[in-house]
C-alpha cells in the first residue's frame, strides 16, 4: 500500500493482501495505485456546510445573477464574492446555493469560509 501500512482496524489482513496484488496489477500496467479509507475531516465539514441551501430558493433581489457573473469574469475569494452584490449578507446564502448545485466550484482541500477560491464551472455559461 502507498505510503506503509493501513491504519489500525480499519483494513483486514485478507484485505492487506488483495490490495497488495491490486498494487502489483496496476504497477505493471503503468497506473499509480492507493487505498483510501476516508475523507479529511474539511472536505466533510464542507459538504455538510453546503448542502443546508440545497433545496430550492426563490431569488427576487437577482442576487444568483450578480454571483454568477462574477465569478464569470474570474475566481474570487467567498467573501469577496459576496461583496460583488448588492445585499452581500443575503447573497452569501445564494453564493452557497449555487455550489451546492454546481453552478460555481469550491475546493474543498481546505476548510470552507470567508477565504475559500469560487470557480466558475467549466463549460458553463451562466453570465
Amino acid at each position: 500500500m502507498a505510503g506503509g501500512r493501513a491504519p489500525w482496524g480499519l483494513i483486514g489482513e485478507e484485505d492487506e493482501v488483495r490490495f497488495a496484488a491490486a498494487a502489483q496489477v496496476a504497477a505493471a500496467a503503468g497506473w499509480r495505485y492507493m487505498v483510501l479509507t476516508g475523507w479529511r475531516r474539511q472536505v466533510l465539514a464542507g459538504i455538510d456546510a453546503l448542502s443546508v441551501r440545497r433545496r430550492p430558493m426563490t431569488d427576487p433581489l437577482g442576487l444568483e445573477r450578480q454571483l454568477l457573473a462574477a465569478v464569470s469574469r474570474r475566481p474570487w475569494r467567498f467573501a469577496e464574492l459576496v461583496d460583488q452584490t448588492q445585499v452581500p449578507a443575503v447573497a452569501r446564502t445564494h453564493a452557497v446555493h449555487l455550489l451546492w448545485h454546481r453552478r460555481m466550484a469550491v475546493d474543498l482541500a481546505l476548510p470552507f469560509g470567508d477565504e475559500t477560491w469560487v470557480y466558475p464551472v467549466e463549460g458553463r455559461d451562466d453570465g
